[in-house]
């Protein structure tokens, strides 16, 4: 029993011993093995997902059902890990520029992996909340990573007291559900929740929800994502911007879907509203910033008011557009923050104003077209691959009926494009300011390249595997 469960959670087990053996290896050699480290470091994240072709993508539940193996945490947990490696990757040359290189960076994302696998593979209340605090501390150590950066030292400090705040919210919830339904069991809920929601269910229901909302940054709980990106080190927003949401976002379907499925027009209506209120202030809030991080930020939060309007559905189609969304945003994201990451002066040092990059398509016309790329994707600009999760989300509305909602939310989609469109605008038609120092990293180079291919027209050749494999995780729910 106690080893097949372990067989069906392999890609944490293989994880949390590397984090602990990583751990060692920083503490007798120090900062000295931090390139080791993080190469390790991407082989047990790469391990880790290899490891679901197993038992431990669909092998079903372990641990009397706390926990499951399901092709719908197999498909966020290799997103997981595919941004946690490139977030190391682009690491290693930010932190050794800045003279901040610390072992414990890899460390501390594999530790935050472990928590989001056990995120999105959580089928009772108290797994959900273990999973997600492994997440939330790595994260708070990661936001204030740069510790003598007055920025990062704050952005640390309102992630951890907002964070703590959210975590509480979502405790007193899991306690109400527990106190009303007699169980933490995500299928004891539902046959609860099936009788009707009681006045106490309900706003369990909306303490749970409330407190997963902080952590894909949802209005009207976002307060913390713009501060947080750009106090942040930039490595470290790139991450938050992905792994986290990936996780987040399977965390509350497979919560909404599994657990609350019967009571679906109670939660149905508060995802309604956040989706709604994410997309416009997102739009709104962008337009008006002078700093590509928090411009990204607000960027993110209207990216997932968007994922949400597929979970708004309450179909598979619409959980399988959803997962679709991410998957495609991920990428945009990831490349988004590359193409930041090469916004440096002469001297080296990281420049993170919109006008720094006027007249970049004159200076760096290569860095200019990727960057180009990835806004007009960001839009849902057509040919290009961004367009299509857009679309997959408002076609899914529209087949349950809620045209209007889809409606709304095509109007607000160019909102959105307005600031992406100023950021092209400013590359490509004003006059030239300082040039930014060369790439140093071909890696880096690589990966951009390799992002901006992926968001291209070429994009739409995966779209059977990925209509194929978003479909299978969606049906794992129902």
């Amino acid at each position: 029993m106690m080893s097949g469960s372990l067989l069906l959670t392999l890609p944490e087990v293989i994880l949390s011993a590397g984090a602990l053996l990583l751990l060692m290896i920083a503490a007798f050699a120090g900062d000295r093995a931090t390139q080791l480290i993080s190469a390790l470091a991407v082989l047990l994240l790469a391990a880790a997902g290899f490891s679901l072709l197993g038992p431990a993508g669909s092998g079903g539940s372990a641990f009397g059902g706390l926990y499951v193996a399901d092709s719908f945490a197999a498909f966020a947990k290799l997103l997981i890990y595919g941004a946690a490696i490139v977030s190391i990757i682009l690491a290693h040359g930010y932190f050794a520029r800045a003279g901040a290189l610390r072992a414990e960076y890899p460390i501390l994302l594999l530790l935050s992996a472990v928590g989001m696998g056990m995120m999105v593979s959580a089928t009772d209340l108290l797994t959900l909340y273990v999973g997600l605090e492994l997440q939330s501390l790595s994260a708070y150590v990661l936001a204030s990573f740069m510790r003598r950066d007055l920025r990062s030292a704050e952005a640390g400090l309102k992630y951890f007291v907002l964070g703590a705040l959210a975590s509480g919210i979502l405790l007193y919830g899991i306690s109400l559900l527990y106190g009303f339904t007699g169980t933490t069991l995500f299928s004891g809920v539902a046959g609860a929740a099936s009788d009707g929601l009681s006045t106490g269910e309900l706003f369990g229901v909306v303490f749970v929800l409330a407190g997963i909302a902080f952590k894909i940054s949802a209005v009207p709980f976002h307060m913390w994502t713009p501060d947080v990106y750009e106090g942040a080190p930039t490595p470290v927003t790139a991450f938050f911007a992905s792994a986290p949401k990936v996780a987040a976002m399977g965390l509350l379907v497979r919560v909404a879907i599994g657990a609350m499925g019967p009571a679906e027009t109670s939660w149905q209506q508060i995802v309604i509203f956040s989706a709604l209120a994410s997309t416009i202030l997102g739009g709104v809030a962008a337009i008006g910033q002078s700093n590509i991080k928090r411009l990204l930020a607000y960027s993110s939060i209207n990216n997932v008011g968007f994922a949400l309007f597929g979970l708004a559905a309450g179909s598979a189609d619409g959980v399988a557009a959803t997962m679709t969304y991410m998957a495609v945003y991920i990428v945009m994201t990831l490349g988004s923050f590359l193409c930041v990451l090469q916004m440096r002066d002469a001297a080296g040092n990281q420049v993170e104003t919109i006008a720094s990059l006027s007249g970049l398509s004159r200076t760096r016309p290569g860095l200019a077209a990727a960057f180009a790329i990835f806004m007009f994707s960001l839009a849902g600009i057509p040919p290009l691959f961004g367009f299509w999760p857009k679309f997959l989300v408002f076609d899914a509305l529209v087949a349950v009926g809620l045209w209007p909602l889809a409606m709304i939310g095509i109007a607000t989609s160019v909102i959105g494009a307005y600031y992406y469109l100023k950021i092209v605008k400013t590359m490509y038609f004003d006059e030239p300011e300082a040039a930014y120092a060369p790439m140093e990293s071909k890696v880096e180079g690589g990966l951009i390249a390799l992002s901006a291919l992926a968001v291209s027209p070429l994009g739409y050749l995966a779209i059977p595997f990925l209509a194929a494999t978003s479909m299978a995780a969606a049906k794992a729910l129902f």
